[in-house]
């Protein structure tokens, strides 16, 4: 009866197997009574496995998250933004790493949290397939001398609703096995053990099942021998790069009992030398890290105590989100170069220093000629003042010049028409390309103060932006200068009049009829019209003539500090016209770039803290 039970077949997602006999076939009879009931069973651990159940079919609810398991998602959903963000800074190969972290942790997540898939792999004649048959208490990967005899992964759970994840390893149903029904194999319900394919196989499809499987497994069981456990391609290829893998990790050194007396022990040294050069942790003293262990998968010795770390490791169910938080953590330090450079911001970090803007503006303002604009203004409030303050025989004067002015200047004009030189307006084309090259020396170094402590990567974009904001930068400072500078002198747009002016324009209106009264008399008394007394007549005309200018003089004296003030007002206005213009197309778009590589940052802040802290030790 117990050879009939040992023989009897079973399909429950993992294909047909047998306890003994695994290459035999189930009796048709078998197949023709149990049709129904297989494929519902079949069905129920399906639903089982995609829904992350256990043997319930996803009737329970979910157990409640770990802290582990919290901080790894909330990790992962920092990388997703960290992803999301960088898609149109950085190209798609380096972030390509990362996004293949996310899939397969959603992957995993999407199936059952109950089973924990472990990986036996090893060099040729190491023998894994031994130990995993060991393991499972029952011949199901053939052993021998010939190499290599595993040519394809298989794969042997000891519970049901492992379906999904034997699906995600592309594990076809023939090689799926169950183990020997026995009091030592229900500590490792929940295991799911895969036996690889040699790592040093010299077929190239052997090497890749054994590259897929290792990326997908929650855990790896690595086996080397006394000859070959420092062979170069197990410890370049695979330990090396997996060394923040340390918590999912065995190593186990199989075949002691081929060494004589301590030489088991010195080997295991030297081993666990190497892998602390790898940069593995070892799981020492209550640390968490990875387990060495010496054992002889052929007579026995130690294999009990592997089975009791596995099935420890696997009741502990947190072998699934150590993994992905190792894959998180290798996927961080590949992305350190592109969100953490050497050089420092300020505390809040990276920004646009005020000097930087300072500078920026002084020079926008100094290539659309704000001072220059400033200057001309307050010449002209001047000269307005000095038009309603002068004497009238002054304004006579000027209005006289003025007159004369047009007719004088139509000849040049004239000659300038008839040989036209190309030095007059050579001037402009001058004036316009050094400014020109002022506004882009300015946006140069407001683009690199801003870009300094950044990665490459962002430095470029901050670059890259601040040149394209400047594009038109020049032609909006040009309209600006046509708009704003000449307004201020034009005709019809005359500076406004302080107060005081209505008591200069009258007093010099009676310094001029006091002149005129003086040159009245006197002209009647030369006429004898009137009595002769030559001193009244003449004081009145030297005060009338010497008044005319004092007023004059002191009107221009009072005049300077408003025609300053309304000359900085001008160049003010121009100024921040520039400045604001400058904001708007480099500083703001600058600054916006600047915010997003905060947001990243903080982004990877998130990804790479507490990394291993994340994992539970195993005592």
């Amino acid at each position: 009866m117990a050879r009939s039970r040992h023989r009897t077949a079973r399909k429950s997602g993992f294909g047909w197997t047998r306890s003994r006999g695994a290459d035999d076939e189930p009796p048709a009879e078998a197949l023709d009574e149990e049709t129904d009931e297989e494929a519902d069973a079949g069905d129920e651990a399906l639903v089982r496995a995609v829904s992350g159940a256990g043997s319930d079919g996803g009737k329970s609810p979910a157990p409640p998250l770990s802290p582990e398991a919290q901080a790894l998602r909330t990790r992962l959903d920092a990388l997703r933004q960290l992803v999301g963000l960088s898609r149109t800074r950085l190209d798609g190969k380096t972030l390509a790493e990362a996004g293949r972290v996310l899939d397969e942790a959603a992957a995993r997540r999407g199936l059952s949290a109950q089973h924990t898939v472990v990986a036996v792999a090893g060099a040729t004649g190491s023998g894994k397939s031994t130990l995993f048959n060991a393991l499972a208490g029952v011949q199901i990967s053939e052993t021998g001398l010939r190499r290599p005899t595993t040519a394809a992964p298989i794969a042997c759970s000891w519970s049901d609703g492992a379906a999904g994840l034997l699906d995600r390893l592309e594990i076809p149903g023939r090689l799926r096995r169950r183990p020997r029904e026995t009091s030592e194999a229900e500590a490792l319900r929940g295991m799911v053990l895969v036996d690889l394919p040699d790592l040093d196989s010299a077929l190239g499809v052997h090497r890749e099942h054994v590259d897929r499987v290792l990326a997908l497994v929650d855990a790896v069981v690595w086996v080397v021998d006394p000859e070959k456990y420092a062979d170069a391609v197990l410890h370049e290829r695979y330990l090396r790069p997996l060394a923040g893998h340390a918590e999912v990790t065995f190593v186990v050194l199989n075949q002691v009992d081929r060494l004589p007396g301590e030489a088991a022990d010195l080997v295991l040294d030297d081993l666990r030398r190497l892998l602390d050069e790898d940069g593995i942790a070892l799981g020492e003293h209550g640390e968490p890290g990875a387990t060495v262990l010496g054992l002889s998968a052929l007579t026995g010795e130690g294999v009990a105590e592997l089975r009791e770390l596995l099935g420890q490791f696997t009741q502990e169910k947190g072998a699934a989100t150590r993994r992905i938080a190792a894959d998180v953590d290798r996927a961080a330090a590949r992305l350190r170069p592109l969100y953490v450079a050497d050089g420092h911001s300020g505390p809040s970090g990276p920004e646009i220093g005020e000097a930087a803007r300072a500078e920026f503006e002084d020079r926008l303002a100094e290539a659309v000629g704000a001072h220059a604009a400033g200057l001309a203004a307050e010449r002209a409030w001047r000269r307005n003042a000095g038009k309603a303050c002068g004497t009238p025989w002054l304004r006579l004067w000027r209005w006289y010049e003025g007159r004369r002015a047009p007719r004088s200047l139509a000849g040049l004009s004239a000659l300038a028409v008839i040989g036209r030189s190309t030095t007059p307006a050579a001037v402009p084309v001058e004036e316009e390309v050094t400014a020109r090259q002022r506004v882009e020396q300015a946006v140069r170094t407001v683009a690199d103060e801003a870009a300094v402590g950044l990665p490459e990567p962002w430095a470029q974009a901050v670059r890259e932006t601040a040149v394209r904001g400047a594009a038109r930068l020049p032609e909006a400072l040009d309209e600006l200068a046509v708009t704003l500078g000449p307004a201020v002198p034009a005709p019809g747009a005359k500076p406004p009049r302080p107060a005081w002016w209505p008591a200069a324009v009258l007093a010099q209106a009676a310094m001029t009829l006091v002149q005129v009264f003086g040159g009245l008399w006197l002209v009647g008394q030369i006429a004898g019209v009137l009595e002769p007394k030559l001193l009244p007549p003449v004081l009145f005309m030297v005060a009338g003539i010497v008044g005319g200018p004092l007023v004059e003089w002191a009107c221009s004296i009072a005049a300077r500090g408003p025609a300053r003030r309304y000359g900085q007002d001008a160049e003010r206005r121009l100024r921040q016209a520039a400045a604001g213009c400058g904001r708007a197309r480099v500083l703001e778009p600058v600054a916006a770039e600047l915010l997003r590589y905060r947001e990243v940052r903080e982004q990877y802040a998130t990804v790479s803290a507490g990394g291993t802290k994340l994992s539970t030790t195993r005592q």
